[in-house]
């Protein structure tokens, strides 16, 4: 069932430009921490698309906490998701649930790396009921070739850094919507799979996952499938100064070695 913004969301959205897209869904004081480096576990299989991690706020800890990037079945053909994002307004900063529909919209320019560069998604696309994939932009395991995909160049990122805010006085420079993203602001759109959701609240209860713990470097920065934190292919957070070569397709093992930031 595709669900829209209820209108009172919508007229907060509007009022917060930087959050104009997405369902608001708090505002608090404390801003999150850079987005850590990682690297892309490979697919499981046909039908996935990538979903990146992010910093998700719990008010009875007080504190941030990373949900992992995950491989994630879209609940439609068609679907693309569009990430959500942390902005800063003078109410302070700003969470924007992400969300389903058949174009990604705005997303605070975020650098969230593997297709995310900003602006869209380059990661993949839909073709005859198919998701096909990038290979620059994907690891796709050592079978990465029989799945159905194309090679690709990325745009240069929006930004040249890791900052997970869209604005504010430790963020990224502040970005709006273009013209054709408001325009999209009343295309159906629908919420997180049940998957997703607890895939996050299952991160919320994780002390490793914690900011104040892990100090901005997750134990589990990235997985496989939603909630998989303990299978196979979970990756850590690689410290920042160890950054990702240029993709030089896809490397030993199958693993693709992308430079999330250009």
């Amino acid at each position: 069932m595709f669900k829209r913004c209820a209108p009172t969301l919508l007229a907060l959205a509007l009022l917060t430009p930087f959050a104009a897209w997405s369902q608001v869904s708090m505002s608090i004081r404390i801003g999150p921490p850079p987005l850590p480096y990682y690297d892309q576990p490979a697919i499981p299989g046909e039908g996935y698309l990538w979903t990146p991690g992010y910093w998700a706020w719990s008010p009875e800890e007080n504190d941030y906490h990373w949900v992992p990037g995950t491989w994630v079945q879209p609940p439609e053909t068609g679907l693309l998701w569009t990430p959500g994002y942390w902005a800063y307004n003078n109410l302070g900063y700003v969470w924007s649930v992400g969300y389903w529909a058949t174009r990604v919209g705005f997303y605070g320019g975020l650098n969230y790396g593997y297709g995310y560069t900003g602006v869209g998604y380059q990661g993949g696309r839909w073709e005859g009921g198919r998701l096909r994939y990038n290979l620059i932009a994907n690891n796709l395991g050592r079978g990465g070739d029989n799945h159905s995909s194309y090679r690709a160049r990325l745009p240069t990122p929006v930004r040249n850094n890791r900052s997970g805010v869209n604005g504010g006085p430790d963020g990224a420079r502040a970005l709006l919507p273009t013209p054709t993203q408001r325009q999209w602001l009343s295309n159906p759109r629908t919420e997180p799979t049940p998957r997703q959701a607890d895939h996050e609240r299952s991160a919320l209860t994780m002390p490793v996952q914690r900011a104040t713990v892990n100090h901005g470097a997750p134990q589990i920065a990235a997985t496989r499938q939603p909630s998989g934190f303990e299978a196979p292919g979970a990756e850590r957070a690689r410290p920042t100064q160890q950054r990702q070569r240029p993709n030089e397709g896809q490397g030993d093992q199958g693993k693709n070695r992308q430079h999330t930031e250009r």
